[in-house]
């Protein structure tokens, strides 16, 4: 299912025309299919359904608390990697037996919210974290379920900054730590060792670094049961990828045919962890055209939107299609599609074909549903867009936007 396609030349959501919503809010803003979301949430969860499993979906994606509700109702659980993640993860309604806690830094502080929330488990990152853990543990007199995430040391093949499973990144533990991890923390009574996780990195477009993965988690798995430690949890992380220009990543079921193919024997329940291939697709941002500047150079179109609020193209690189919400004809140009921020570094598109189009024409930047908001910021002063979700016929804003007061609150002058 497309979300987003054009009626007589219009660009939709579902069955609203883009330009209808654009005539009530005010440009720029992130638009999401709560359909589109809802299909790829099914597709991933049918395509596991031969195994247990349990869906957490990865809240750095997209933490709105419209897409967390709407995902906790089709039974999803959440991926968090801080405190913040964890409070907007319970306000959305998700349980805390569904939350599982990864990243490298937690504080002691989020240790003990998450386990007061009667989190699933907790991704141990380093050795320092368990006996953190321990402490808080024992100072709630909690019985507390963990994992330990181990770095298989596998190239995923993605941009360096999203790969996570490699051996010089900062995430998990190594395997020549992984089985003295294990043995320390299964002899501490205010412990209890459940299960093993990896992720590789985001953004993941073929099956092959996964299934290397795991042929060199199962020796782990097999040493560990011979050490008496059994555990009930694979958590295979996320990082699904979605196709932003001419990609060709797996859908779910052949990811799961890859997984479970590996794993067969076994009969651990599986966690997995997508998020861009849940939201990605899902959502655009809408921005507008301010001005037409041609230099001698090159041809500009500024827009309204910039990088603090979409960074991914400054950051990664990333190619992002756009599109006019009105398609015209004539002739097409090399155009810099770029932001009013004061940065050389703001821009969406460079030298990308457009056509010509007259002050106040809608673009749509594709495929921004994932990592478009979450990462947004207030640089240069510029309040964080509006977020809205079309169900069928019908919009809302699920977070409005925010105003000049917003940008000062809790600030004092002395």
């Amino acid at each position: 299912m497309d979300p987003f396609i054009f009626r007589d030349r219009e660009m939709y959501c579902e069955d609203v025309a883009i330009r209808e919503i654009a005539g009530e809010i005010d440009t720029p803003f992130y638009l999401y299919s709560s359909s589109a979301i809802e299909e790829h949430f099914r597709a991933f969860d049918r395509a596991f359904q031969a195994c247990p499993h349990l869906i957490c979906f990865a809240v750095k994606a997209n933490s709105n608390l419209a897409i967390l509700s709407l995902l906790g109702d089709m039974g999803a659980g959440a991926d968090i990697v801080s405190g913040g993640e964890l409070y907007r993860v319970l306000k959305a309604g998700i349980p805390g037996g569904r939350i599982v806690y990864s990243g490298v830094g937690k504080t002691e502080k989020e240790i003990k919210e998450a386990i007061e929330a009667g989190i699933l488990m907790f991704n141990i990152e380093s050795l320092e974290e368990l006996d953190a853990i321990s402490r808080q543990a024992r100072h709630l007199g909690r019985r507390v379920r963990v994992s330990f995430r181990i770095n298989p040391d596998v190239d995923s093949e993605t941009h360096p900054y999203i790969s996570t499973g490699l051996r010089e990144n900062k995430f998990g533990l190594p395997m020549s730590q992984a089985l003295q991890a294990y043995i320390a923390a299964s002899g501490r009574e205010e412990l209890e060792v459940l299960g093993i996780d990896f992720h590789l990195g985001s953004q993941l477009t073929q099956v092959g670094p996964i299934v290397d993965a795991i042929k060199k988690i199962r020796p782990l798995l097999q040493r560990l049961e011979s050490s008496g430690i059994r555990l009930r949890f694979i958590d295979l992380g996320g990082g699904l990828g979605i196709r932003y220009l001419d990609e060709s990543p797996p859908g779910p079921d052949e990811y799961a045919r890859a997984i479970l193919s590996e794993l067969k024997g076994l009969s651990h329940t599986l966690i997995l962890e997508p998020g861009r291939y849940i939201v990605g697709n899902a959502g655009i941002l809408i921005t507008k055209l301010v001005y037409t500047k041609q230099t001698r150079a090159k041809k500009f179109y500024v827009v309204d939107a910039a990088m603090n609020d979409f960074i991914r193209p400054s950051l990664y690189q990333a190619f992002h299609e756009i599109l006019p919400v009105i398609e015209t004809d004539g002739p097409i140009y090399p155009t810099d599609i770029v932001g009013p921020v004061c940065e050389t570094g703001d821009f969406f598109a460079r030298g990308r074909p457009m056509p010509c189009l007259n002050t106040g024409s809608l673009l749509a930047v594709m495929c921004a549903g994932a990592y478009g908001f979450t990462m947004s910021s207030n640089y240069n002063s510029r309040p964080r867009v509006a977020e809205v979700m079309v169900r069928g016929s019908q919009f809302k804003v699920v977070r409005r936007p925010e105003t000049y007061a917003d940008l000062i609150h809790g600030e004092e002058i002395w």
